[in-house]
Formats: structure tokens, sequence, C-alpha cells
């Protein structure tokens, strides 16, 4: 009887220290999100699970063209949720949207990223310190920066600090596996 109970209680002990292992990597390193929408379309399609990076911005300011989760500013909708984009304008640029193209700083932006073309036009407006700007990669069915405004009708930015993480590996459906464009 003495080894079934050294056996149970080392069986125990394992499964507590993987799920605290488990829950401290979710909570400051690493935690896979679902895509429920079709904003993110050709990179990311709905129902996809991806992997991000939570830490990252800890060591390093975030990039331009880097796909990132963030929470939702209260202009995009009520609670606390977590949504998908692409970070396309940095703290202090002047962004600006023609049939299209990207301009930053009056220069002409080349994503290396899959998208949906629109030729729509945007700005020019300038990202204050402490923002920035989020597109969809399904321009056409993405609410993002473009649209979000205050009750007064007010442009709103996200604000760096609602950044979550980089968004880096697409883990579900298998065929998909590999890291996020």
């Amino acid at each position: 009887m003495p080894r079934l109970n050294h056996w149970i209680f080392d069986w125990l002990e394992t499964i507590v220290v993987a799920l605290l292992l488990a829950l401290v990597i979710r909570a400051f390193f690493l935690q896979v999100f679902w895509i429920p929408s079709e904003s993110m379309v050709p990179s990311l399609d709905i129902g996809d699970r991806i992997v991000v990076n939570k830490v990252i911005y800890h060591f390093r300011q975030p990039r331009r063209f880097e796909v990132v989760v963030f929470r939702q500013t209260p202009e995009v909708g009520p609670g606390k949720k977590d949504l998908i984009k692409r970070l396309v304008g940095l703290p202090g640029e002047k962004l600006q949207i023609r049939k299209g193209i990207i301009y930053i700083n009056d220069q002409q932006v080349i994503g290396a990223h899959p998208k949906n073309d629109d030729f729509g036009d945007f700005g020019p407006i300038n990202i204050p310190q402490g923002y920035c700007f989020v597109m969809g990669d399904n321009r056409g069915a993405s609410f993002d920066s473009r649209y979000w405004r205050d009750s007064s009708g007010t442009l709103k930015f996200l604000p760096m600090k609602n950044l979550i993480g980089q968004a880096m590996l697409m883990i579900w459906p298998l065929n998909r596996i590999g890291l996020i464009p």
C-alpha cells in the first residue's frame, strides 16, 4: 500500500507542477488565440489558432507590418476583448492612404505581406506619441483604426499600452502550421 500511495503522490505532484507551469507560461509568455472574423484574410482565416509572444515588446519596440494582438479600445466596443490586426503606423508618424497605397511621412510604404487590395483614401493624419495605427489585411471587412471615433466623431488611435503581443505562429489548422507573414 505505501508503494501505491507514493505512486499516486508522484503523479499528483507532476500534474500540479505541469498545471502551474502552463498557467505561468500563458499569463506571462505565450498565449493561444482564436481568429473570430475575416478581418485578417488572407493571412489568417476564421477559426485559425495562433500563438502570441507576450514578452517581445518588453525587449523591443513593435515594428511596422507585424501582426499584433491588442485589447480593444472603448471606441471599438464594450467589454474587454482582444483583437488582431497588422501594425501599420507608429507613434509620431504622418499616415495617409491614397488609392489603397500607404504613405508614411509622405513616402510610399510597400508591405511584403498578403492583403486584400482596396483603393480607398484616408488621411492624412498624425499619429500621436504613445499610440499606433492598425489595419486588417482584409481591408474591406476590417473595422480598424480608420473607423475608430469617440462620441464627438474624433478619430481615436490604439494606445501602445494596449498591445498584448506579436502573433508569431499559426498552429491550427494543421495544414497551415507556420510563421505568420
